[in-house]
Formats: C-alpha cells, structure tokens, sequence
C-alpha cells in the first residue's frame, strides 16, 4: 500500500485531487480511498488531503501520517505547514516549485523529488493558477502508481478538456530525480 499526502490551499483542488486519483486507481484495478482535513474553512487556508492505494483492499480510513509520497500544490504552504512531518525512509516530493532540487531543504529520508512549475502551466493551459490537475500529472510520472489515462479521463469528467491538457502537461514537464 502507498500513502499519499496532498498538500494546498483552500480553492487548490487539494480534495478534488485526491478524489481524482482514488477514481483513476480503482479504475486501474486497484484500491483506493482519501481522507480531506480542513483547518478554516475558507480560500486560501491550509489544506490537507490524504489518499491510500494498494492492490489489495485497505482498511485504514484515518488521516495518513507517515506518508510514502507528498504532493505540494503550493510552494508558500511550506512556511505553514511541515510537509516532511513523518515522511518515510525513502520518500518522494512531489512539489510545485521554481527552485531546483539542491535549493530545497529536504530531509534524508526523502531519496526522490519530481519538481515543475506547476502555477505557470496552470496560468498558460487553464488560465487560473490552481494547479492540482498539473501536480496529478506530475505525480503519475513520479511514482508510476496510476495510469495516466485513467486519471485523464476523470480530469476531463470534472473539469474538461483544459484540465487534461495541464495534466499531460505536468506528466511532460516534470523532472524527477532520484538521489
């Protein structure tokens, strides 16, 4: 089984992300389930999302806190929020940023990061800087957990076919290194 912790802001498409890949894995034949945490509800506050997937059925239906991979929507979140908090030994980031890899300060344990700036795809492919269809694209290239036309096709469900193009995006933009 895999965890997953999604990392974002309120209005981000944070829930509705992890939404997206519990669909695109059971349609992959696997299972899957998320778990949202609120702090205020409203735009713009921490958001937390939470998501399992394994090839067999999962029975843990809490929050997620030692997660395999961690997805950052938004790069300010890390001055709000410890995303590494209890990240296990050899972990991915999965982050929306413009800094390379040596600038992050990443923990040991992390022994892989899959980076894009994932806002400006947004900005040219959807013209709003909500970027979770991007980091789904990222993520899939990162972590080979779920087929990227699975996801494809619940991204153009919900949001058209925008949404589709940020995700193949983000699949093609990413960069991925393994330390």
């Amino acid at each position: 089984m895999k965890e997953i912790r999604i990392h974002g802001r309120g209005g981000m498409g944070s829930v509705k992300a992890a939404e997206v890949l519990v669909y695109a894995s059971v349609m992959d034949g696997k299972y899957g389930n998320s778990i949202p945490f609120f702090g205020f509800e409203r735009q713009g506050a921490p958001v937390t999302a939470f998501v399992r997937i394994s090839s067999n059925p999962i029975r843990p239906k809490n929050r997620v806190y030692n997660p395999d991979i961690v997805i950052v929507l938004d790069p300010t979140i890390m001055n709000a929020v410890d995303v590494f908090e209890g990240i296990k030994e050899n972990g991915t980031l999965v982050i929306n940023t413009t800094c390379k890899p040596e600038n992050l300060k990443l923990p040991k344990n992390v022994k892989g990061v899959a980076f894009l700036n994932a806002t400006e795809i947004a900005l040219e492919t959807i013209g709003k800087a909500i970027t979770n269809t991007v980091m789904l694209g990222a993520f899939c290239k990162a972590t080979d957990l779920v087929s990227i036309d699975k996801i494809a096709e619940k991204v153009e469900e919900f949001w058209g076919s925008k949404n589709r193009e940020a995700l193949y995006r983000g699949y093609e933009d990413v960069q991925v290194i393994e330390f």
